[in-house]
Formats: C-alpha cells, sequence, structure tokens
C-alpha cells in the first residue's frame, strides 16, 4: 500500500492531479480521502458562529481522526470516512465505507501540515501554481458551483484565502518530495508521479 498526500493552495489543480493518477492505475487500486471531509464538527456553535469559521487554517481540521483512519487502512481494515457539510458546517450522521486499496490518496490544502499525518506518507506531492491562476479558477468554481459573486469572492480571496495561503499552506512545500509546477497542466510532472507509484506497484506500461 502506498499512502500520498497531496496538497497545495486553493484553486492550484489538486483534483486534477488526482484524477489523473486514479486514471493511470487499474481500477479499484485508489481510494481518495479528502482532507475536507475531516473538518471539526462545529455542530455545538450557533449557525452565526459556524458561518464565520476559517476553513483554511490548520486547527479546522481533525488531524487524529483522519491518522487514525490512515492506520486502519493500512491494517487492512475499512473505514467510515465523515462527510462535512457546508451549509450547515457539520457532519453528517453518515458516513461513507472507504475499504483498503493499493494507493491511499489524502488530497487537501493542508494535507502536509501535520506531521504525524506526514510520517504516515510514503510520497508527499505538492502542486504549485501562479497564485493569479489561482485566483482565475477559484473564481470560476465559486461563481459556477457556490452561487457567489465575483466581488464576493475576491473579498475572501483577500481577507482569507491570500493570508492564509502565504502563512499555512506555502510553508509546506519544503516537506514535499515532488512539487508540481503549474498544476494539473504539467504532464511531465504527472507522467513522473505515476510512473513512479506504477513501478512501487509493479504495474508495467
Amino acid at each position: 500500500m502506498l499512502i500520498i498526500g497531496i496538497a497545495g493552495g486553493t484553486g492550484s489543480g489538486k483534483t486534477t492531479v488526482v484524477r489523473k493518477i486514479i486514471q493511470s492505475l487499474p481500477p479499484n487500486e485508489v481510494a481518495v480521502l479528502p482532507q475536507d471531509s475531516y473538518y471539526k464538527d462545529s455542530s455545538h456553535l450557533p449557525l452565526e458562529e459556524r458561518l464565520q469559521l476559517n476553513f483554511d487554517e490548520p486547527a479546522a481540521f481533525d488531524w487524529d481522526l483522519l491518522s487514525t483512519h490512515i492506520k486502519m487502512l493500512k491494517e487492512g481494515k475499512t473505514i467510515e470516512q465523515p462527510i462535512y457539510s457546508y451549509l450547515t458546517c457539520t457532519r453528517s450522521e453518515e458516513t461513507i465505507p472507504v475499504q483498503p486499496r493499493e494507493v491511499i490518496l489524502i488530497e487537501g490544502i493542508l494535507a502536509l501540515t501535520d506531521e504525524k499525518l506526514r510520517d504516515l506518507m510514503d510520497i508527499k506531492v505538492f502542486v504549485d501554481a501562479d497564485a493569479d491562476d489561482r485566483l482565475i479558477r477559484v473564481i470560476s468554481r465559486d461563481c459556477v458551483e457556490r452561487g457567489r459573486t465575483v466581488q464576493m469572492v475576491i473579498e475572501r480571496y483577500e481577507q482569507v484565502l491570500k493570508p492564509m495561503h502565504n502563512q499555512h499552506i506555502e510553508p509546506t512545500k519544503r516537506f514535499s518530495d515532488l512539487i508540481v509546477p503549474q498544476g494539473g497542466n504539467n504532464q511531465v510532472a504527472i507522467d513522473i508521479l505515476t510512473n513512479f507509484i506504477g513501478s512501487k506497484l509493479g504495474i508495467s506500461e
């Protein structure tokens, strides 16, 4: 089993890199654990306070649960992955069963932040992208998928995303084994990564 952490700023292309890794491997070889599923439950707070939470800092995540789930998967055990709702800022009572696979991908903006979690990883990847490119992707995504206006997205970027990126996300680049510049558009870097994974699993082209 290979445990791979994939970090990088919002809009950097992490999802594209994950998709290309999955496409490069035989079916049912990969399980993806989105870090977003492991936000701390905030149901004990009033809704007004929940809506003001900072989702881009390490304190927002339940690192212990994520590490425990990785250890369970390595032991061959099925886990119950949480489901987090951005609408209510709470965990659902329902969970998603995730079975052990040959490759476990931990994907999220702060996937390389926690030392205990990093120690469980075999490969640490940082998906890098120019700040302007990331902002454009965030605007496109949030306006279409989350119903926000361009002005709302820009204000959130300036007040939260940019300072949190500089303070918490960018510094984790030094922990990575591989940096993927230009995000999901860097096919050479993705090929290097997927070929490495294939060689570790004994999968030939």
